[in-house]
């Protein structure tokens, strides 16, 4: 059972987590792009400042999961993989 949730963790949870860490990031960076891009259209820069709030909560919310997952393995006393990190 153990090995079993290992493996779901190592090989589905945490690449799915990183991939929308990943999509945030980029919405993010797009959201700046946007905002400075367009000095003088408000309906612009509003669109901007949107994607930027949107990256900044998928990003807390994909490393609060990473998280969770990391406290429950723990909790279990499941030994962690180490992926991503250690």
């Amino acid at each position: 059972m153990v090995e079993l949730l290992n493996r779901i963790n190592a090989l589905i949870l945490n690449p799915l987590i990183g991939l929308v860490f990943a999509i945030s990031f980029v919405v993010f960076v797009w959201g700046i792009i946007e905002y400075i891009s367009s000095e003088t259209a408000d309906t612009k820069r509003e669109q901007g400042n949107k994607k930027i709030i949107y990256g900044l909560v998928g990003m807390f919310i994909m490393f609060s999961a990473f998280g969770i997952i990391r406290l429950i393995l723990q909790t279990f006393g499941i030994p962690n993989p180490g992926y991503p990190f250690n």
